[in-house]
C-alpha cells in the first residue's frame, strides 16, 4: 500500500532535481494543454460553421429563378424565369423526396403600433416555413401561420422578438393590430424567437397568399424553399439536383445545364461537405495532440530512467537490508504517477480556463452576422478521459525503469559510483 512515508520520500527525491522535474512536468502539461486547445479550436470551427446553418433545416433546398444564358428549343437567351403556382405544385406533388415546401414573397414595410413604428421586411410564406427555416414560437407567445391562414388569405402576422420590443415594449402583442405602410392592419398571432437570426432586422411573416394579393400581383415568387428526405450521401444529392433541374427546365423550357436560369442552394450537400472537412481536421488535431502527449510521456520515461541510474547505489542498499522488489517497483511507479498526475491536472485546468475565457470573450463580442468560430470549448468528459489516459501512460512509462530497478543486484549496486 502507498503511505505517507513513501510520499515524503518521493517528494524529497523530486525536490533534489527541481529543474529536471519541472521541465518534465512542463512537457506533460504542455501536451494535455495543447490537446485541449486544439480540440477547442476544432469544436469552435465546427460550431461556428454549423451555426451558419441554424436558420435553416439541415436537409433544405432553396431555388431562385434567374435569366437564361443560352438559347434552347428555338427560344433566345436572356429570358427571365419566374416562379408561380406551377412550380410550387411541381415541387409539392411531383417530387417524392420533398417533405415541407414554402414559397417566399418579400415586401418592405413600415410597421406601426400606436405611436411606435419601424421599418422591417414582410415575408409571405406558407405554414411549413417554420419547419424549413427553424422558426420557433415558444409556448405562451402565440403560434405560427397555419393552413387556414394561407387558404383564406388572412391578414395575420407573426413578428420577431425584436419587433415586439420596439413596437410593444413590455405589452403582450398577441391579438393586437399593427399597421403596414399606414394602409393594412394585421392581427398579431405569434412572436418568434429571433436569437439565431443574422442581421439587425429579422422579418415579420404573413401568409404568402395575402402578400401576393396585396403587394406582389403578377410577379410570382421570389424563391421556393423545401426540405428533402433520404439524401444522406453526396451521390444521392447530386442525382436529385440533376433530376430537379431537368424537371424545372422542362417546365420553363430552358436547358437543364444552364446554371444561370436556376440557382440552387442545397444545404444537405453543404453539410455533408462540411462534415467531411471537419472529420479530416479532427483527425489532424488528434494526431498533433497525441504527439504532444507522447512527447511528455517520453520525457517522464527518460527522467525515471535517469532517476533509477542515479539511485542505483541507494536501491542496492535497500535490497540488501530487506526491501522487496515490489517495494522498489512501487516507489518508482508512484513517482511517475505523481509527476504525470500533477502536471496533467495543471495542463487540463489551464487548457479549460483558456478555452472558456475565449468562449466568454467571443460571446461578449458576438456580431449579428455569420461567423466561422463559436464556443471553442471541450466536453469535460473528453478532457477527463484524456487526462486519465495520460496518467495511465505515465504509469507505463515509469514501469520500464521500475522493472530495471527491481533487477538491480545489491552487491553490484553498492559498487556503483
Amino acid at each position: 500500500m502507498f503511505d505517507f512515508d513513501s510520499l515524503r520520500e518521493i517528494l524529497s527525491t523530486i525536490s533534489k532535481n527541481k529543474l529536471r522535474t519541472f521541465l518534465t512536468g512542463l512537457a506533460v502539461s504542455w501536451g494535455i494543454f495543447m490537446l485541449i486547445i486544439l480540440l477547442g479550436a476544432g469544436n469552435g470551427l465546427r460550431n461556428g460553421v454549423t451555426s451558419n446553418f441554424s436558420q435553416r433545416a439541415k436537409n433544405s433546398v432553396t431555388l431562385w429563378p434567374g435569366w437564361t444564358s443560352m438559347p434552347y428549343n428555338g427560344l433566345p437567351s436572356n429570358r427571365n424565369i419566374k416562379f408561380d403556382y406551377k412550380d410550387y405544385d411541381l415541387i409539392r406533388n411531383k417530387i417524392p423526396e420533398v417533405e415541407y415546401v414554402s414559397v417566399r414573397v418579400d415586401q418592405s414595410a413600415t410597421l406601426t403600433y400606436e405611436k411606435e413604428y419601424g421599418a422591417w421586411s414582410l415575408v409571405g410564406v406558407t405554414d411549413e416555413a417554420a419547419y424549413i427555416n427553424n422558426i420557433e414560437v415558444k409556448s405562451g407567445d402565440g403560434r405560427f401561420l397555419n393552413k387556414i391562414d394561407v387558404k383564406n388569405k388572412r391578414k395575420v402576422i407573426v413578428i420577431s422578438s425584436d419587433i415586439k420590443k420596439v413596437l410593444f415594449k413590455d405589452e403582450d402583442p398577441i391579438g393586437k393590430y399593427i399597421t403596414a405602410n399606414n394602409t393594412t392592419a394585421y392581427q398579431v398571432i405569434g412572436v418568434y424567437d429571433d436569437s439565431n437570426s443574422f442581421g439587425n432586422s429579422p422579418p415579420a411573416y404573413i401568409p404568402f397568399t395575402t402578400a401576393q394579393m396585396l403587394y406582389n400581383k403578377g410577379w410570382g415568387f421570389r424563391r421556393i424553399d423545401f426540405t428533402v428526405l433520404g439524401l444522406d450521401t453526396k451521390e444521392k444529392n447530386e442525382k436529385f439536383i440533376e433530376r430537379l433541374r431537368n424537371q424545372m427546365g422542362k417546365l420553363h423550357n430552358f436547358d437543364p445545364s444552364d446554371r444561370s436560369a436556376l440557382y440552387v442552394r442545397n444545404t444537405a450537400e453543404d453539410m455533408l461537405e462540411a462534415e467531411s472537412i471537419f472529420a479530416i481536421i479532427t483527425m489532424f488535431i488528434i494526431v498533433i495532440g497525441v504527439s504532444s502527449l507522447l512527447a511528455g510521456i517520453v520525457g517522464v520515461g527518460n527522467i525515471m530512467l535517469i532517476t533509477v541510474k542515479e539511485r542505483t547505489r541507494e536501491i542496492g542498499i535497500r535490497k540488501a537490508i530487506g526491501a522487496t522488489p515490489f517495494s522498489v517497483l512501487k516507489l518508482i511507479i508512484f513517482e511517475s504517477i505523481l509527476i504525470t498526475s500533477v502536471a496533467g491536472y495543471l495542463g487540463m485546468v489551464l487548457g479549460i480556463a483558456i478555452t472558456e475565457g475565449i468562449s466568454k470573450a467571443m460571446e461578449g463580442a458576438a456580431s449579428d452576422g455569420p461567423t466561422v468560430f463559436k464556443d471553442p470549448t471541450v466536453d469535460l468528459g473528453t478532457v477527463v478521459i484524456a487526462t486519465i489516459a495520460l496518467v495511465i501512460a505515465g504509469t507505463i512509462a515509469g514501469l520500464i525503469p521500475a522493472l530495471k530497478a527491481t533487477r538491480v543486484s545489491p552487491i553490484e549496486a553498492m559498487r556503483a559510483e
